[in-house]
């Protein structure tokens, strides 16, 4: 039996903004920190974030977690605003390996929906369902970020 060449985790979440402002929480550090990384979400101190978002360019988020830098590094392969993003996806100590992240927005009648897929090696298939959860958390909590306080 042949082996997948990859294993792919997909999360989709609907946002009542538009694509547009979905789009640039992706690639703004100062939004990247209030959804996808930092104390809200998990117990982890923000270090450095860095972006240069053009296809070729590259980012880095540092994050501090249990005594350990951590430094998530990637390279923007598709910069389309504000429709589509893809990046490769890794931990600089884990280098070369990466996976690879797309992000597709579509606008709907409320705002957009956006649909992630992260891209992973068969070999970590096992952390599919933990990869998948994690997103889907980030993801819920970029939305947070647009609420309207009531």
């Amino acid at each position: 039996m042949n082996q997948p060449s990859t294993v792919r985790v997909v999360v989709t979440h609907r946002y009542d903004v538009a694509p547009a402002k979905v789009f640039e929480a992706w690639l703004k550090p100062e939004l990247l920190s209030q959804w996808m990384f930092g104390s809200h979400l998990r117990d982890e101190t923000i270090v450095r974030l860095h972006t240069d978002a053009c296809v070729g360019g590259s980012f880095s988020f540092v994050v501090e977690r249990q005594g350990q830098e951590i430094d998530h590094v990637g390279e923007y392969l598709e910069v389309d605003p504000p429709r589509r993003l893809a990046f490769t996806w890794g931990i600089r100590a884990n280098l070369p390996e990466t996976s690879r992240v797309v992000i597709e927005i579509k606008p709907v009648a409320t705002g957009c929906e956006l649909a992630l897929t992260h891209e992973l090696d068969p070999k970590w298939s096992d952390f599919a369902p933990r990869i998948e959860a994690s997103w889907a958390t980030m993801l819920a909590a970029l939305a947070k970020i647009y609420e309207q306080p009531k």
